[in-house]
């Protein structure tokens, strides 16, 4: 096992606890934030670019018939196949929170439409399930089991709020174990059924489950109601004749007591665990690998990494599988950092280099990577209420339009941050998308004086209409200092003068003429 630092560039607060991590065609994709998606990546999923032990986001997109999928953290995921040798894949996500704190009974398949260096577009479709449908809940696991060649997905475990009927003014957004009911969900036909099972008697959250074939092996798990981590492993085994499933569970020795731990698959049949806690102020540095053969389970210790003094003494951490036996690890960053919740990361390679070239992943893994809720856990597992900055200067704004991933590296001399004018303000740290039409580069137009020079519409104080109509129109632009220039430069255009006709003369109308009596004429007519 090694342990390799990664630098984040510009954008180590988007990586908090809660998130996930979905490998398509070993690309690593990262899913679930605190705050709403904003404009610059609308999906709130991105493409985890790691090169030379640093780490860059690419935002990814959705196809137009995908459905709208929120940020949801600490969901239930795993991989969907159409059967056990299948080599195609699909992700089923479940349940999580929402931005709002809001708790998600929703269950979505995600696939891989296309990708390429410049864009990567996955498409989401949220599924119908009719029956006994499970509540809303986080800190759970879901699994895809596969029996006399029908599939069948299980759901186990986690977290809901306490029930409107239960809740008070002081403990409104409280929260409980969910029943330990354990849910089939047959996508084919949209169906849910729930099986309650002796050997289950307390909820749990934050547990492992590790599926191969037909049977699911539950570990460890955090207990609210009873506040302990119970050393229980459990297995499940379901079989699907033709009539109504069997679901039987079995109770087996050798479990351990573990929560929040993270697992991640070396092989067909092996499994690496590590992380997690094993008490309330504790963390488990422990790493142990599981070994799943002939329907039974094997757990032994195997030796740790070399664990930085960084790892061994903070405070909490986090994780989640990368697959194909990597693990991405977090812990939090110091105070002197300039980023507030800067966090650093490792990635743990569970496997020598010569193993990582084995044939892709077969089993179904499903494993609650992050640290639990803070409200509801114990304070040593507080890792929920964190700040989120998704600014559009977090992602990697010089590779994303990028067609060849050779070319990369050298994009940022393509000129999109300069000075354009002695009047421009765009500076890569602070910028964000002004208009609707940006997504993680500031809009540039062509100043056509002279060799021609690019200069950002921003700067130019152009609206977004007149942007729109100047990059559809075949005509030249001239920035706001070569603008007066230019008209010195033109030859004035020859004006034509229209002849006036002249205006006719209005007719005077003729005065009546008055006769003004005489002073005679007054006289006599005042003595008569």
């Amino acid at each position: 096992m090694s342990l390799q630092v990664v630098s984040a560039v510009s954008n180590s607060s988007l990586l908090q606890p809660g998130f996930s991590l979905l490998n398509f065609d070993g690309h690593v994709f990262f899913f679930g934030q605190k705050g709403w998606p904003k404009r610059s990546c609308p999906t709130g999923v991105f493409l985890l670019d790691i090169k030379q032990n640093e780490l860059k986001m690419k935002p990814a997109f959705f196809s137009k018939d995908s459905c709208y999928l929120p940020p949801l953290r600490y969901p239930a995921l795993c991989t969907l196949r159409g059967n056990a040798e299948s080599d195609e894949y699909q992700y089923v996500i479940h349940g999580g929170k929402t931005p709002n704190n809001d708790l998600s009974d929703k269950i979505y398949i995600m696939s891989l439409v296309s990708k390429n260096s410049k864009k990567t577009t996955f498409q989401c479709i949220e599924k119908d399930l009719g029956g006994d449908v499970p509540e809303a809940r986080y800190g759970h696991t879901i699994n895809v089991i596969h029996s006399r060649g029908k599939s069948m997905s299980v759901i186990f475990g986690g977290r809901s709020y306490t029930p409107l009927a239960q809740r008070t003014t002081e403990k409104w957004n409280s929260v409980v174990d969910c029943l330990p009911s354990v849910f089939l969900i047959d996508f084919e036909f949209g169906c849910c059924t729930s099986y309650i099972l002796p050997e289950l008697q307390d909820g749990l959250s934050f547990h492992v489950s590790v599926a191969r074939n037909d049977t699911i092996y539950i570990l460890g798990g955090h207990s609210l109601q009873n506040n302990t981590r119970f050393p229980s492993l459990y297995k499940l085994k379901v079989d699907l004749p033709l009539g109504s499933p069997a679901v039987t569970c079995t109770i087996l020795p050798g479990g351990i007591s573990v929560s929040s731990a993270i697992v991640t698959q070396t092989s067909d049949t092996e499994f690496v665990l590590v992380g997690g806690y094993q008490s309330d102020n504790q963390k488990r540095l422990v790493c142990n690998t599981i070994v799943l053969e002939d329907n039974k389970i094997d757990i032994v210790e195997r030796a740790s990494p070399d664990w930085t003094p960084d790892i061994k003494h903070c405070r909490m951490w986090f994780g989640c599988d990368m697959g194909k036996g990597s693990v991405l690890l977090g812990i939090p960053g110091a105070n002197k950092q300039l980023i507030s919740d800067a966090n650093y990361f490792y990635i743990l390679r569970c496997k020598g280099a010569e193993e990582d070239k084995e044939e892709e992943l077969t089993a179904q893994i499903c494993s609650q990577t992050s640290t639990e809720d803070p409200g509801d856990s114990t304070p040593f597992e507080d890792s929920e209420e964190f700040c989120f900055s998704a600014e559009a200067n977090s992602f990697d704004v010089d590779d994303t339009d990028t067609y060849n991933e050779d070319d990369e590296e050298d994009e940022s001399e393509t000129g999109y941050w300069i000075t354009c004018s002695a009047s421009c303000n765009i500076d890569i740290n602070t910028w964000v998308p002004f208009y609707s039409t940006e997504l993680n580069k500031p809009a540039m137009i062509l100043c056509s004086s002279r060799a021609g020079h690019w200069v950002h519409a921003q700067c130019m104080d152009l609206s977004e209409s007149m942007l729109l109509r100047l990059s559809e129109a075949n005509v030249k632009y001239f920035c706001n200092e070569h603008v007066d220039l230019n008209k010195g430069l033109q030859t004035p255009k020859k004006v034509v003068h229209l002849k006036k006709q002249p205006m006719k003369p209005l007719r005077k109308k003729t005065a009546m003429k008055l006769t003004t009596p005489t002073k005679k004429s007054f006289l006599r007519r005042l003595f008569e």
